[in-house]
């Protein structure tokens, strides 16, 4: 049996050697962050004398009440990449089994407070380590020792140390979404969407959601009119009940005011209204429901002209009854606006009437849409655009205040993603890109997307992370539905939340050290310019970078 301890910045693959990760037993932390690495594992290459063996997980030191241990599963892969828009920095471009899944260690009990693995024979596995540092945790050396204790009594053991800096990691102030489908939660559970176990299953996703440094999340007002079929419908996920009486409208908000409590009550700070028109390009309007003559149906949808008379004055009613609700609640400020997701610039006069039609009741609040044609803003059109960090050059020379960026499939070549066959330090780097460039907001569309291209039909994610084919892996989900109920990490997800422990900790040597040193020697340990479209090529390169941070804060905590 062999075991080595690895950063986080590694994926372990089944067929790989052991040899060919570079071991790391060392970082340093700020109070208050969360601080992951890896143990990987080969069992007895006789396969007589591991056929059957286990291995029991220990631990030990100062650290080991602060760690969570959980096996680094692998799921099955069969689209891994545009082949036609790729580049050179992915770890793999075929089809095959990739680690991604964070799963809870088996066999826990008292003589196995950590579990136990299985010590398949020439097989190369991970454990994951977390460490949750507190924020009174002692400055100074800490470490935990990790020991594999075989059922033959044999023993190998590892220790990763860690030095907490005496400084705190500060508050996230980034602004970052990522798209909550609660119709996928309903779908697969099998449950009756706003039923109590619906809610239940919110709650439980929004808190994984939170830890992982979302502050944000998308509010189906209306059933959210995206990656939907033209003339299909997706689930009904309508949280605002309308009635009409007379010709006039009157709206409802106890589910909004469930769901909005819901989602607070795990930590979410801010709240992003679903697109008030139709994806790509406003050409409808979203699938609405409302109650006539006793009867519930649908009154707007594919079939209505999003800027029509009759869509235009239910519009309008609709945002002044929400928006004098929601400062009932006192949390009108914490809504952000969409008119229509990625318009197109051939789109942009009906982009334009959007703004035209109900602009003038959102005067002080943000509208925002991704977007990467940098005529809408020029033209004025919109206010507060989300280019894609492909294509942000022009926003960033342009000064664009409170810029946004955002990700999807189509950012696969040269750019950070989380796309499953990208190394993890690609990953990671965003926020280090953000940082250095002033970005204030970041959305990504799938963090439990669990459809078939335009919703055509629901998948299972643990066999299916394309969409059947749709999207490069990684891109539709970064969370599993557990059997009961509550969201399991992807390694993506975790080491995204660090690209942030990133940025907030440089945000802190800012503070501390002036932003042109830290950027400048941020820029030393990287080793050239910070641009969206260059990223590291390997996990030393981002892990030497955070620790020249982290020196910068240390010596001006001194």
């Amino acid at each position: 049996m062999r075991i080595k301890t690895l950063s986080s910045q590694e994926k372990v693959f089944l067929d790989a050697e052991l040899s060919d990760y570079p071991e790391t037993g060392r970082l340093s932390a700020l109070r208050g962050e969360r601080v992951s690495f890896q143990v990987a594992f080969e069992g007895d290459p006789v396969p007589s004398r591991s056929a059957r063996a286990y291995a029991t997980i220990a631990l030990s030191g100062d650290l080991a009440p602060l760690a969570q241990v959980r096996n680094v599963k692998n799921v099955p892969v069969e689209h891994p990449v545009f082949l036609e828009k790729t580049d050179d920095n992915y770890l793999r471009k075929t089809p095959g089994l990739y680690p991604d899944l964070l799963l809870p260690m088996s066999c826990v009990g008292a003589d196995a407070p950590h579990g136990k693995v299985r010590l398949a024979p020439r097989l190369l596995r991970a454990l994951w380590v977390d460490l949750r540092i507190p924020e009174d945790y002692p400055a100074g050396e800490h470490s935990v020792t990790v020991s594999f204790v075989r059922d033959d009594g044999e023993t190998v053991f590892a220790t990763f140390a860690v030095e907490v800096i005496p400084a705190a990691l500060p508050k996230q102030e980034l602004l970052f979404t990522h798209w909550f489908h609660c119709d996928a939660l309903a779908q697969y559970y099998r449950v009756p969407v706003w039923s109590d176990e619906h809610f239940r299953l919110i709650g439980n996703f929004a808190r994984t959601a939170r830890e992982n440094g979302v502050n944000m999340l998308l509010v189906p007002t209306f059933t959210p009119p995206l990656d939907t079929a033209i003339g299909g419908e997706r689930l009904t996920t309508q949280l605002v009940s309308v009635r009409r009486e007379g010709g006039e409208y009157v709206f409802g908000f106890d589910l909004l005011d469930r769901y909005l409590d819901t989602i607070r009550s795990a930590g979410i700070e801010y709240y992003e209204i679903a697109h008030l028109y139709s994806q790509w390009g406003a050409e409808h309007a979203p699938k609405i429901l409302a109650e006539e003559n006793g009867e519930q149906k649908r009154i707007f949808g594919w079939e209505t002209d999003a800027h029509g008379e009759e869509y235009t004055r239910f519009l309008r009613a609709f945002l002044q009854a929400f928006l004098a609700h929601m400062r009932a609640r006192g949390e009108d400020k914490k809504c952000f606006f969409h008119f229509s997701d990625e318009p197109q610039p051939a789109q942009i006069d009906r982009y334009r009437r959007c703004k035209e039609a109900v602009g003038n009741l959102l005067a002080g609040y943000p509208v925002m849409d991704a977007l990467s044609d940098f005529s809408f803003y020029e033209q004025g059109v919109v206010q507060t655009p989300i280019p894609s960090s492909d294509h942000i050059g022009p926003f960033l020379a342009a000064g664009v205040p409170g810029l946004w960026t955002y990700y999807c499939c189509g950012q696969s070549v040269g750019v950070s993603n989380r796309l499953i066959a990208m190394p993890s330090w690609r990953t990671r780097a965003l926020g280090m890109q953000m940082f250095c460039h002033n970005v204030v907001g970041f959305l990504q569309w799938g963090y439990n997307f669990y459809n078939n291209c335009y919703s055509y039909d629901a998948i299972n994610p643990y066999s299916d992370l394309s969409g059947e084919f749709w999207v490069p892996a990684g891109d539709t989900f970064s969370v599993y539905p557990a059997p009961n109920g509550e969201a399991l990490e992807s390694l993506r997800l975790l080491v995204f939340c660090e690209g942030i422990a990133d940025l907030r900790a440089m945000r802190l040597c800012e503070l501390l050290c002036g932003r042109e040193a830290t950027v400048r020697a941020i820029e030393e340990a990287y080793g050239g310019p910070i641009v969206f479209d260059d990223c590291p090529r390997t996990g030393a390169q981002m892990l030497r970078v955070r620790e020249t941070v982290n020196r910068m804060i240390a010596a001006a905590c001194s």
